[in-house]
């Protein structure tokens, strides 16, 4: 088999960026070259699980360490906003974001061409939420990954993207449209601008990106999808049941108390680990309930003393090889952590704070895979219901074994790669 080239390119952010290494792996395992496009601030994640990575400017450029710490100052920055509803990051949170991520496009589009020039990939993967021109134009087919909530791929009969509506909500729906279409406006004609600057044609407002007409890859469960006005066409959206890939093995720690009592993770992610009220006021109530808990806190380990007997913390935790061994998970509802409780059959309390973990908070609600819960409008009582109902709810577990069984029965990371493999042998794919 001739050996092909494929390019991925993630946002800067470890939950796109280890599903494309999930997948990258597996393209690997068929024989192709995997290379990686990068944030010059994660060049050395993708070094890391032995891959080539390329560095390609999103912004102007910095010494590697203030780069990768870039994101962590930007949602450290917004922490007061965590505390508003999903409408009212629109003003403050939401308009930073796209103010950014406009910028990181056009950043992009001065390295694309040469960097794509030299790599010379057969095939391009993105995992974005804008479009990078020169990917579009470099003439090989590219595939679009949607490793955020598939409600990225809009519809009218499901919540727009970022909103945190529940599915029936319609009211809320237009609502949120009206208003980020109105907040959004001047930053979206900007980059309107810079599209037809290198050819491309104008978005309608609030469109940032489009599907691939090659195909587009959607991570989101079939269990847990919407239920959308169009269904979309399997020969250009394909549901991958996440993407897990696979990390080392954990060895869960004993505890000096509770050590025969079920376990809880709690994790917010990298970008979330600055919010420490949060994860002390939760490392408290956990330390007088009958479990044991490992805690991510990130880069704030310093910040943390008196632990209670029955929590272990952590900078950073192998999460794939760590779901497996647990009882209930606390997240902020990041798609990794989202799919990944849902891979493994474990229930979940979300917690979010931005972006689509809004979203992921109310789905696993509305399908009973667990429950969302305000980040900080909480009582201690609150907290014990839920990780009770967690652990112990038989229609929870239930549903819970279902959708396990379902995902762990088709292998995500598996079948983009022979999605992939297909695309990059003929140019498409027919199901």
């Amino acid at each position: 088999m001739m050996s092909k080239t494929i390019a991925f390119f993630p946002e800067a952010a470890f939950g796109p960026a280890l599903n494309s290494v999930g997948i990258a792996q597996a393209v690997e395992a068929l024989g192709h070259k995997a290379v990686f496009l990068s944030d010059p601030g994660f060049v050395s994640v993708y070094e890391g699980y032995g891959f080539e990575a390329h560095p390609v400017n999103l912004s102007a450029p910095m010494p590697a360490e203030q780069m990768a710490k870039f994101w962590e100052d930007f949602i450290n920055g917004h922490i007061p906003n965590f505390r508003k509803s999903p409408y009212e990051q629109i003003d403050n949170y939401v308009k930073d974001c796209w103010t950014a991520i406009v910028d990181s496009a056009k950043w992009a589009e001065k390295d694309l061409p040469g960097v794509l020039a030299k790599i010379q990939p057969d095939l391009i993967c993105v995992d974005n939420v804008i479009l990078f021109p020169a990917i579009k134009q470099y003439g090989k087919p590219w595939v679009r990954i949607i490793s955020c909530s598939e409600n990225e791929i809009e519809d009218d009969k499901i919540p727009p993207h970022l909103s945190g509506c529940r599915q029936d909500d319609h009211a809320g729906h237009e609502a949120y449209r009206a208003r980020f279409n109105e907040v959004i406006r001047p930053i979206h004609e900007d980059f309107n601008t810079f599209l037809e600057g290198t050819g491309e044609a104008a978005y309608p407002i609030g469109q940032f990106f489009e599907a691939s007409p090659f195909m587009n890859l959607l991570l989101y469960p079939e269990p847990v999808k919407f239920e959308r006005g169009h269904p979309l066409d399997p020969n250009q959206f394909q549901y991958l049941e996440g993407c897990v890939r696979k990390e080392k093995p954990y060895e869960v720690p004993t505890f000096a108390a509770n050590n025969d009592k079920p376990l809880i993770y709690i994790s917010f992610g990298s970008l979330g680990a600055g919010d420490t009220d949060l994860l002390k006021r939760l490392i408290e109530t956990i330390g007088k309930l009958p479990y044991r808990a490992l805690v991510n806190v990130g880069d704030y380990k310093d910040q943390y003393d008196n632990l209670p007997g029955n929590v272990k913390i952590d900078s950073w935790f192998p999460q794939p090889s760590v779901i497996p061994q647990i009882d209930a998970a606390i997240h902020h509802g990041g798609n990794n952590s989202f799919t990944e409780c849902l891979y493994f059959g474990k229930p979940a309390i979300i917690m979010p704070y931005v972006w689509d973990g809004h979203d992921n908070a109310t789905r696993v609600d509305e399908t009973g895979h667990g429950f969302k819960m305000p980040r900080y409008e909480w009582t201690d009582a609150d907290l014990a219901a839920k990780l009770d109902a967690c652990i112990n709810d038989p229609k929870m577990k239930a549903r819970l074994a279902a959708t396990s069984a379902h995902m762990q029965g088709r292998n995500g990371p598996e079948k983009a790669a022979g999605i992939l493999d297909e695309l990059v042998k003929t140019g498409k794919y027919d199901g």
